[in-house]
């Protein structure tokens, strides 16, 4: 009857994997190919990789006992869902940037998921 609990922490994290893969395709991937080509936009994303690093190091308690990966999705999500409650008022929700303009002028949320997935593969790379 134990072995039953050992799913939950597994499909947690398949789950969080799933977040992280879609989020590399839209913001970590494009973000990486312009910041090859953008010097102060990798020196952005280097900073904002950083304090997700300071964020989950220090800012959330327990966190040595919870995989990286759970708790990079779960940043992500929380900013996603804070974007989405802003933008209801306003109708309108920013896309991931999409070419060099864009992403040399990203706002702050569009570089903190950059950032995520850059912390994730450095993670795991």
């Amino acid at each position: 009857m134990g072995s039953m609990f050992l799913f939950g922490p597994a499909l947690l994290e398949v789950s969080a994997r799933k977040i992280l893969n879609r989020l590399h395709k839209t913001h970590g991937g494009p973000a990486l190919a312009a910041a090859a080509e953008l010097p102060a936009l990798s020196a952005a994303l280097d900073q904002h990789a950083a304090a997700v690093r300071d964020i989950l190091e220090l800012g959330v308690e327990g966190s040595a006992r919870v995989p990286v990966s759970v708790l990079l999705a779960g940043y992500a999500r929380g900013l996603l869902d804070h974007v989405r409650e802003a933008a209801a008022g306003h109708g309108t929700v920013s896309a991931a940037p999409s070419d060099l303009d864009s992403w040399a002028n990203a706002d702050w949320v569009q570089l903190r998921l950059a950032s995520v997935c850059l912390h994730s593969s450095r993670r795991f790379a």
